[in-house]
């Protein structure tokens, strides 16, 4: 019988706890679903074996009141595109309230591998499904495969971790992204004239370990190589998508390039990069490119500080997750042409 030491029924939750797994874990051991290792798969059935649990009659009901524990990585601090992220998890409430799933938000420093590793590494037990925002380094790596091992459901969100076991990424192509910048820099500036040089670009990036931001770098210097050699690329200086850092480095760069040209802007803290500009009465004289559509790249769209901006839509990318996360947990197929999340490429012409 399923009798607890208390009189109550022994439910799949109760076998999860004892095997130290996910209840969706336990759920597509107990019923033979794939996707579980044969390490954890030994667990839940020594539980199983240990607690005497046999599926109750009433399982079909038991199934249509489950619930679910989602936890989304995100960056702290002001990233307004990480921001917007979070506002639309939190528009998301009656979606997840009506599948009776329970979303926490967790804001940790994603550029510190040693801080993002220790707090994906306090999440198994508490979640059935962790988005993150991950960095490509080999501690991220081995993090979300110890999750996915516990029995976590693991999908990386805007900037992914490809040689890990997560289960999905949701975000855009980002060396697309990155290609899409390119010939947006060079189709501005134009080809040479004469025995005109044809100048330096500098490029700011958050950091050199994020997917996202490598994969753009990436795409950016295959078009330059390719179609516009005569324009010269500086070593990418790392600003952290921090306002006041991309401020200081685009000062520098202004200072140290007398032949600078173009400004590229693989991540966030483009306001800074519009003040350094502005400070030296070089704003609308050098071309700015940058990423996501903000209040802040907004004005600067409008007002000529920025060209363009290489976009994707954060709505989308959360209702993805959500999509994706639950049909992970609950075993349902994955719509591939419904998650794709498009390029968008934002003028001042066609500000939405």
């Amino acid at each position: 019988m399923n009798n607890q030491q208390d009189g109550g029924p022994l439910t799949l939750r109760d076998v999860a706890a004892a095997a130290g797994v996910s209840l969706a874990t336990a759920d597509r051991v107990v019923n033979g679903r794939p996707g579980v290792s044969e390490k954890t798969a030994s667990k839940v059935n020594e539980a199983v074996q240990r607690l005497g649990f046999r599926p109750l009659a009433a399982a079909a009901e038991l199934a249509r009141a489950r619930s679910w524990r989602f936890g989304v990585v995100l960056p702290r601090g002001s990233n307004r595109f990480m921001l917007d992220i979070a506002d639309h998890i939190r528009a998301q409430a009656d979606w997840f309230r009506a599948r009776r799933i329970a979303v926490e938000i967790i804001e940790t420093d994603v550029f510190d591998a040693d801080r993002l590793a220790a707090e994906l590494a306090g999440l198994p037990g508490r979640f059935d499904g962790v988005a993150v925002v991950a960095l490509d380094h080999p501690r991220i790596r081995v993090a979300i495969d110890d999750l996915v091992d516990a029995g976590v459901a693991v999908v990386t969100l805007v900037s992914d971790s490809p040689s890990s076991r997560r289960r999905h990424y949701v975000g855009i192509d980002n060396i697309a992204a990155g290609r899409t910048a390119g010939s947006l820099v060079g189709r501005f500036l134009g080809r040479p004239r004469g025995d005109d040089p044809g100048g330096s670009i500098g490029i700011v990036t958050g950091s050199g370990s994020l997917r996202d931001h490598a994969e753009r770098r990436f795409g950016f210097g295959q078009v330059m190589t390719e179609e516009y050699p005569h324009l010269t690329r500086l070593v990418p200086v790392e600003g952290r998508d921090d306002p006041e850092r991309n401020r200081a480095l685009v000062r520098r760069m202004i200072a140290d390039t007398p032949d600078l040209v173009a400004i590229y802007n693989t991540g966030e803290g483009s306001v800074g990069i519009g003040e350094a500009l502005a400070e030296a009465g070089l704003a609308r004289r050098i071309l700015c490119v940058g990423h996501e559509l903000t209040p802040a790249t907004r004005r600067m769209l409008l007002d000529g500080t920025f060209a363009a901006l290489v976009a994707q839509d954060p709505g989308h990318e959360v209702r993805s997750m959500a999509r994706v996360l639950h049909a992970l947990v609950s075993g349902q197929e994955i719509i591939a042409a419904q998650e794709h999340i498009r390029v968008e490429v934002i003028l001042r012409d066609n500000l939405p």
